[in-house]
Parts: structure tokens; C-alpha cells; sequence
């Protein structure tokens, strides 16, 4: 950074304040065994041209097996989304990329699995954008690329579920639930 302000000193020290305080927190992994499910679910969101500068979307994806997240991402978009629901697909679909990484990755350690997997979204237009390939006026705009989320959701290998996780700021307890959500949890009282 070649020109540092207030604002950036404060969220440094935001940043070390939160490290110090969860240095005692890791992932829990259940132990394997032929009962332990091998469910792969993941959390998808977005925000909606959260960066001021070039009006671009931030999008992430946690997935979780046995209870702690195996595979999580944060990135900028490349495009700007022109709608919520663009945004979120967006997110979608790159969570659905890692989704069917995980698949394969389980079918090469021969881990067999029933279950499409399961990814949580935030946004009800854009679940249904997917479970629907129907022409919409209002999502014209979103380009075909985009539509490989749609074609693995028909073919079964992608349930999506509504869910509100990941890009909204939470405070205290809802916070605190939250990361329990996805298997952080305080490694100084296991025995």
C-alpha cells in the first residue's frame, strides 16, 4: 500500500484484535467410520457491487463434511453483476465448480457417496434461475457461461437450498452461531 490511511490502521488492528482472540478455536473433524456420512454441503453468497471502485462483487463459498469446513474461497468477481441475483448465480456457480471438484476428489479416495451435494444460497430468484431453464426478461443479461450451474442442478449432481450466510457482518451471538455453523470450534477443551 503506497498510501495508507486511518481507516486501514483500524481495520489492521480489527484484524489482530479478532486472531488474538480465536487463537484457541481450529476444525473438528467427526471420526471416520462406516456410520459417519460423507455429506458435502456448502454455503454460497455474495454481495452486490460491494467494491467502490470498480462496482465489483465479492463472492464465497465454505463447504463442510463431517461437521467442519473442508474447502472455502473469497474472490472478487471478474464482471460486474448488473442485479443481486447476478451476483449471487455468480457465487453459485463458483461454488458449483468446487462442488464437483470435492465429487471427484471423493471418487478418487473411493469414498462412494448417495447424495448430490447440497449448497445453500441466499437468493430465491437466482435458486430458481437454476432450477428452471426457462427464459426470464429479467435475467437476459446473464451470459450463457453462467448457465453451467443450471445444467448440473438438472442433472441431479446439485441440489440447491435457500440459506443467508457469509457476506453480512454479524454481531455477538449471531456471529458466534454462525462459526459454530460450520465447525469452528475452541480446541482448548478437547480430551
Amino acid at each position: 500500500m503506497d498510501n495508507p490511511r486511518l481507516s486501514h490502521l483500524l481495520a489492521a488492528k480489527r484484524i489482530l484484535r479478532y486472531v488474538k482472540g480465536t487463537l484457541n478455536y481450529g476444525l473438528l473433524f467427526s471420526k471416520c467410520g462406516r456410520s459417519v456420512s460423507h455429506e458435502i454441503y456448502g454455503y454460497c453468497d455474495s454481495d452486490w457491487c460491494g467494491d467502490k471502485s470498480d462496482r465489483k462483487s465479492t463472492s464465497g463459498y465454505v463447504f463442510v463434511m463431517s461437521r467442519a469446513p473442508i474447502s472455502w474461497c473469497s474472490k472478487k468477481q471478474s464482471v460486474v453483476a448488473l442485479s443481486s441475483c447476478k451476483a449471487e448465480y455468480i457465487a453459485a456457480l463458483m461454488g458449483a465448480c468446487q462442488a464437483l471438484w470435492l465429487e471427484n476428489l471423493m471418487t478418487e479416495m473411493k469414498i462412494r457417496r448417495e447424495e448430490p451435494t447440497k449448497m445453500l444460497i441466499d437468493n430465491k430468484l437466482a435458486i430458481s434461475l437454476a432450477k428452471h431453464p426457462v427464459a426470464h426478461g429479467r435475467s437476459k443479461h446473464i451470459e450463457t457461461r453462467f448457465h453451467f450451474l443450471r445444467d448440473q442442478v438438472s442433472k441431479g449432481k446439485l441440489e440447491l437450498k435457500y440459506c443467508n450466510i457469509l457476506t453480512k457482518t454479524l454481531k455477538g451471538d449471531r456471529f458466534k452461531m454462525a462459526r459454530d455453523m460450520i465447525g469452528v470450534q475452541p480446541i482448548t477443551n478437547l480430551n
